[in-house]
């Protein structure tokens, strides 16, 4: 304890400013050092997305081999959101409890057992138990992976390590469809084991990569009372110049927290929701708030529901509906990829503002081609390309950046359990979306269904224009950007 305070004292003694610059060697070594542990962490989102796109295809058989009704697959499939919600809760815990990389290992044991179980199913309650499993697992992937990659990427380079967990999840998805396109042709009782089976192997090469290669992060190591381990591992992740600075800001930080017992010394979960600070306040607010309008613009409808849309405007073939959907699907997944290189060039303000402002504008066209008393190919062809550009600009900003914002924005006392709050909020509103859509534009119409997603997503738009500071290229111990915002419109970054 004495050698721990002995060190802080010292660290602390260093208030000259500026972090020295580190060498160019050290800091292309610590990139690639940060890129590696993004790239393993990023298996969880991966599986993440396999896990959610695969029982697309291989539902149908289930139900032919398992005799399973629409009924209880509807169940089965819905379920599945409400097992994340608990996944997402306990995530924030088990994350300040046991570590960021046992979270993630431990996440990767539950994938792996929810696909043998689900594989294995001779009857629907084992089915269900294997659902289960996988569930809770998605939750624990949508947290652990950005919360360990906020902490482990250095400043310079988070906004793109933290956009490839989004990215890793639209692969899965990809992964999923070509797993079931490949092997739709064999038997029945075989190949929807296969589709789900094959997705155990992942979680296993995961699971060994976080005991075995991946380190714990410099704040969860510093909080809980390993400051000699924190340097070991900036020293790996922004080099040996920068190394004692970063760790002065973390120690800094961690007394703020609590000292090495943390979140113990005071309920994480009281600050959060019952007595928060102002700062917090507006932090969680504003995650919050993302997550709500993330959800609100519709895109859970859009991605279940595409095949109704189009039908509403006279693609009814099953080729030319599937030939829109995956141009969807491609828009989302290419989309994903812009923020990877211009989040930390323009900052997540301008990236988002532009973002929400083609969501209202292409679901406001989307919902007047919907509007066509007759199908004609002008109001399929508009909503064909107005259903692309959403998908398009919902990629570029509140897909993957939505998720930057809140790994940064959160303090470190609070960042696994905020993490988990914002998660579960927008699972929560993703099922009821999907939900409640048929009933929604049965009673308002598909077009005036759509014309209410463009108004959320004009009200996102005043939203981070007013209440988000930019948070490009700071510290993630940035709690005083609130503190210091607090009261005051944000300045509009320049675009340029």
């Amino acid at each position: 304890m004495k050698k721990n305070e002995d060190l802080e004292a010292k660290l602390l003694a260093n208030n000259d400013g500026e972090p020295p610059s580190p060498g160019t060697k050290d800091a292309a070594a610590g990139n690639a050092y940060s890129l590696v542990c993004t790239l393993l962490a990023s298996l969880a989102s991966i599986i993440y997305g396999y896990n959610r796109g695969v029982m697309s295809g291989a539902q149908k058989y289930v139900q032919a081999d398992l005799n399973v009704s629409d009924g209880q697959l509807e169940v089965l499939i819905g379920l599945t959101s409400v097992y994340s919600l608990v996944g997402s809760l306990a995530a924030g815990w088990t994350c300040d409890r046991a570590g960021r990389r046992r979270t993630v290992a431990f996440s990767a044991a539950m994938f792996l057992a929810g696909s043998v179980v689900t594989a294995a199913a001779n009857g629907y309650a084992v089915l269900m138990a294997g659902q289960l499993l996988a569930g809770v697992a998605c939750g624990f992937g949508l947290v652990v992976a950005p919360v360990y990659i906020a902490e482990i990427a250095p400043a310079a380079s988070r906004g793109f390590l933290s956009s490839i967990p989004e990215i890793a999840i639209n692969l899965g998805i990809l992964l999923s469809y070509i797993a079931d396109f490949a092997l739709a042709g064999l038997p029945k009782t075989l190949n929807w084991r296969l589709m789900i089976g094959i997705s155990a192997a992942p979680p296993l090469f995961l699971a060994a990569s976080a005991m075995l290669v991946m380190p714990e992060t410099p704040r969860w190591l510093v909080l809980h009372g390993h400051p000699n381990e924190a340097r070991h591992v900036l020293s790996r992740t922004v080099g040996d110049d920068t190394a004692d600075h970063r760790l002065q800001e973390i120690v800094a930080s961690s007394k703020q927290a609590g000292g090495p017992s943390g979140p113990s010394k005071r309920s994480v979960w009281r600050e959060i929701l019952l007595r928060p600070t102002p700062s917090v306040r507006r932090v969680m607010l504003v995650i919050l708030g993302l997550q709500f309008f993330q959800q609100a613009s519709g895109v859970a409808a859009l991605l279940l529901y595409a095949p109704r849309v189009f039908g509403h405007v006279g693609v009814t073939s099953d080729h030319a509906v599937l030939g829109a959907t995956i141009l969807v699907g491609a828009s989302k997944a290419l989309f994903t990829l812009v923020p990877l290189f211009l989040a930390d060039r323009l900052g997540r303000r301008p990236i988002l503002l532009v973002s929400a402002g083609g969501m209202a504008a292409s679901l406001m066209v989307l919902g007047l081609s919907l509007r066509a008393s007759t199908a004609t190919w002008w109001a399929a062809a508009t909503c064909v390309a107005a259903a692309v550009t959403f998908m398009a600009t919902f990629s570029l900003g509140f897909g993957p950046v939505i998720w930057i914002y809140q790994s940064e924005v959160l303090p470190l006392r609070l960042r696994a359990q905020g993490t988990g709050v914002g998660t579960t909020l927008n699972r929560m509103l993703s099922a009821v979306v999907g939900m409640t859509f048929i009933s929604m534009y049965k009673a308002v119409g598909m077009a005036g269904s759509f014309y209410i997603f463009a108004a959320f997503s004009a009200v996102a738009w005043v939203f981070v224009y007013a209440c988000l500071p930019e948070t490009k290229g700071k510290s993630l111990e940035m709690e005083a950007v609130f503190d210091d915002s607090a009261g005051r419109k944000p300045q509009t970054p320049s675009l340029s």
